[in-house]
């Protein structure tokens, strides 16, 4: 998401910085370029007119005229005004007596059951013990999906299966529920429609009044765009929200919605849904968004995904085999089941300063990655214990072997021995001088 605005904005910014001086008539040109990027991103016109406003007010002063370097100035001052665009970082209120409850609303299609399960999962991280509520009983097929999602976190989930159900009293049932098995926090499935009706919001005013929740949060898928703030619009004025969920952030949108709602609104943007996965969901950085959208990474929200994808314990054990010349095939199986879990190649990409503008031109057919590093894995588990830990046993025939069970060439998995001896090699070169913490994946493809 934000591709094309970010890189518009980047060009924008890069020729701004080849004027060794800044005069007024280079701002105003600079603003139109910004609100054009903007509107074209699909971001709401009033936004964008206040934005460029607030920009043009600071950005043609004189501390930013007589700098020594004034592009840099102009790119602090969009930056800055894009943060207080998107707003504070919302947090979840968690406050009173136990247990609280969390309503989740919004339209079908937004990934709202998905939703309900990646913030138990987030909350259980957290140290909650979450219960969740099957409540859309309109969609055939959404309490068995909440169901599903439940044993696979083991997370618990209160449903009802019958042909008269009624959502608020169901609502109701689940938090009595969540007092006598112990859980501090309930999170409300409720049902979504293709479009806000009268019916469905009496239904939410109805389960809000009797279940009394401490948050009401709006899932809206950010693809939609300028509809996705009519829609987070028209709900903040029948059930009053206290806060959005920004679903399928990851995908090739505009992302105009995401700098609007906030705005719009006036509701704070809490998580952002990054993906399918079910840890798949962040808390929302507008500092951390507005660099995302300048192209100057996010080197904060890398860190943290590293840290919560990856065994410390078991990648220092890996380092010190490696400074030792032991890593073999199983240890980098283990390495490259983690670095997966941190999410897709592109996403990762993106949280890199500067690394768009060097990849600028460079396509990265992410599902050929995601492919290719599939079949590296099938590869590796293919072969024996031994030959994993041993790579130099592998023979001619003991290759055709690997390749006809993992469904690909010997050709496939030449390449890869010879990558594993050429990363061997470089360790042990590299153990000669000082070698850095960490692991890195080498390139097989």
């Amino acid at each position: 998401m934000f591709e094309s605005l970010s890189e518009k904005l980047q060009n924008v910014f890069e020729q701004l910085g080849k004027h060794g001086v800044l005069r007024e008539e280079d701002v105003k040109q600079v603003l139109r370029e910004i609100r054009l990027a903007l509107l074209e991103a699909d971001v709401n016109y009033k936004v964008v007119k206040e934005f460029t406003s607030r920009v043009r007010e600071q950005a043609v002063g004189k501390e930013v005229t007589q700098a020594l370097n004034p592009a840099q100035q102009v790119v602090k001052i969009v930056h800055q005004e894009l943060v207080e665009t998107l707003g504070a970082p919302g947090r979840l209120s968690l406050t009173g007596t136990a247990p609280y409850v969390l309503m989740l609303v919004g339209l079908q299609g937004s990934g709202k059951t998905t939703t309900v399960a990646k913030l138990a999962l987030q909350l259980r991280k957290q140290g909650h013990f979450p219960l969740m509520v099957a409540a859309d009983t309109y969609r055939p097929a959404a309490i068995k999906q909440l169901e599903v999602l439940g044993r696979q976190l083991d997370i618990p989930v209160y449903s009802e299966h019958g042909r008269e159900l009624d959502p608020p009293a169901i609502c109701v049932r689940g938090v009595e529920q969540a007092n006598s098995r112990g859980a501090d926090v309930v999170i409300l499935d409720t049902a979504g429609r293709l479009q806000i009706d009268t019916q469905m919001m009496q239904e939410l005013e109805t389960i809000r009044e009797r279940t009394q929740p401490v948050e009401v949060l709006l899932v809206a898928d950010a693809m939609t765009g300028q509809e996705a703030v009519s829609i987070a619009t028209g709900f903040h004025e029948q059930v009053g929200l206290t806060g959005l969920i920004l679903t399928k952030i990851d995908g090739d949108a505009r992302g105009g919605a995401a700098i609007s709602m906030r705005s719009v609104t006036g509701v704070p943007i809490k998580f952002l849904g990054t993906g399918e996965k079910t840890n798949a969901l962040e808390l929302f950085h507008p500092e951390r968004m507005a660099s995302r959208i300048l192209g100057m990474g996010d080197v904060l929200s890398l860190i943290e995904l590293a840290e919560e994808s990856f065994d410390l314990e078991e990648t220092a054990r890996m380092e010190k085999r490696l400074r030792k010349g032991k890593f073999d095939l199983e240890d980098f199986l283990k390495q490259l089941r983690q670095v997966r879990k941190m999410g897709s190649i592109g996403e990762l990409l993106n949280m890199v300063p500067g690394m768009k503008r060097a990849l600028r031109g460079v396509s990265i057919d992410e599902a050929q990655t995601e492919k290719q590093l599939k079949r590296v894995e099938a590869i590796i588990l293919s072969m024996t214990p031994e030959e994993r830990r041993n790579p130099s046993v592998l023979n001619g025939s003991r290759r055709l072997r690997i390749a006809q069970g993992s469904g690909t060439e010997v050709q496939e998995i030449n390449q890869l021995i010879s990558q594993y001896r050429q990363m061997k090699k470089m360790v042990k070169n590299l153990n000669k001088g000082k070698m850095g913490r960490g692991l890195s994946l080498p390139k097989f493809f």
